[in-house]
C-alpha cells in the first residue's frame, strides 16, 4: 500500500502551484498538488551516507555511537564518557542511534527531532541557519560529502560537466540548468585553485571524519569536489521533499 501511494500519480505532482489553484484549495485538500516539506533528521542524515556510499543496511542489532561533539555528555553530567563507535557502527541509520534523553544527539534536535522525554504526536518542521551550519560543518555530513566528491570521479563521467551533472542529480534528484551548472564549475575551479594555494587545507578537509578516501585520486580536487557537495547538501532541493 504504501509503494502504491508513494508511486501514485498524485503522490508525485510538484509542489508548486498556480494562483488560481492556490486559491481555490488552500488547504490541498483536493490532493492537487504534491506535498513540500523539509526532509527530518534522520533523513537527512540517512540521505547524506545513501548518496556518499557509506550507508551500512544491516538490520538490526545494538544501538551504536556515531559522530558527536566532544564533552557534551561531560558538561551535562558530570563523569560519564561518550564511546563514539567506529568503523561501520558509524554508518548504520539513524534508527540505530544511541539515544540518552538528557543528552539527546544535537544534530537530531537541530533538525526538530523531539528529545523523547514526552510523547510527540507531530514534529514542528523549522527552517534555520543553524541548520545551514551543520549541513556545512558536522562530522558526518562532511565525511559523507567527501565521498560523494569520490564518487563523483570515479562514476560522474570523463569531463567536468558530466561529473558536476551527475552529483547534482544525484543529490536533487534532477538534472541541473544550464545556469546552475555554470554556477557549480564557477564554485569548483574558484575551491580548486584556493586548496591549490593552500594544499595543507585540503590535507586537513580530507581527515575530516573516519572512512578514508582513495589515495589514488587527486587531494585538491578531491577537496574542491567535496565543498561542492556540501553546497549540493544545503541545496534547497536536497533539503526538501517537493
Amino acid at each position: 500500500m504504501l509503494k502504491m501511494m508513494a508511486l501514485s500519480a498524485t503522490y508525485r505532482q510538484s509542489s508548486q502551484a498556480s494562483p488560481g489553484l492556490l486559491t481555490r484549495d488552500p488547504g490541498n485538500e483536493l490532493l492537487a498538488r504534491g506535498p513540500a516539506r523539509r526532509l527530518n533528521a534522520e533523513m537527512l542524515r540517512d540521505q547524506a551516507l545513501a548518496v556518499s556510499g557509506l550507508l551500512v543496511e544491516k538490520i538490526g542489532g545494538p544501538s551504536v555511537k556515531p559522530y558527536q561533539p566532544d564533552g557534551i555528555w561531560e558538561i551535562a553530567m558530570g563523569k560519564p564518557n561518550y564511546d563514539q563507535s567506529h568503523g561501520d557502527a558509524l554508518h548504520r541509520r539513524s534508527l540505530y542511534t544511541f539515544w540518552k534523553r538528557t543528552v539527546p544527539p544535537p544534530t537530531m534536535v537541530m533538525f526538530d527531532a523531539a528529545d523523547r522525554s514526552y510523547c510527540t504526536a507531530r514534529r514542528q518542521n523549522t527552517s534555520t541557519p543553524l541548520q545551514s551550519l551543520a549541513l556545512l560543518n558536522d562530522v558526518q555530513i562532511v565525511e559523507a560529502a567527501r565521498h560523494v566528491s569520490e564518487r563523483m570521479f570515479k562514476e560522474g563521467g570523463a569531463t567536468p560537466d558530466e561529473r558536476m551533472v551527475w552529483m547534482f542529480r544525484t543529490l536533487t534528484g534532477r538534472q541541473p540548468t544550464t545556469r546552475e551548472l555554470a554556477v557549480l564549475k564557477r564554485l569548483f575551479e574558484e575551491q580548486q585553485a584556493l586548496f591549490a594555494a593552500e594544499p595543507m587545507s585540503a590535507e586537513k578537509l580530507l581527515n575530516v571524519g573516519e572512512a578514508k578516501n582513495d589515495p589514488t585520486l587527486g587531494k585538491i580536487e578531491l577537496a574542491a569536489g567535496t565543498l561542492l557537495a556540501e553546497a549540493l547538501l544545503n541545496h534547497d532541493q536536497t533539503v526538501m521533499r517537493r
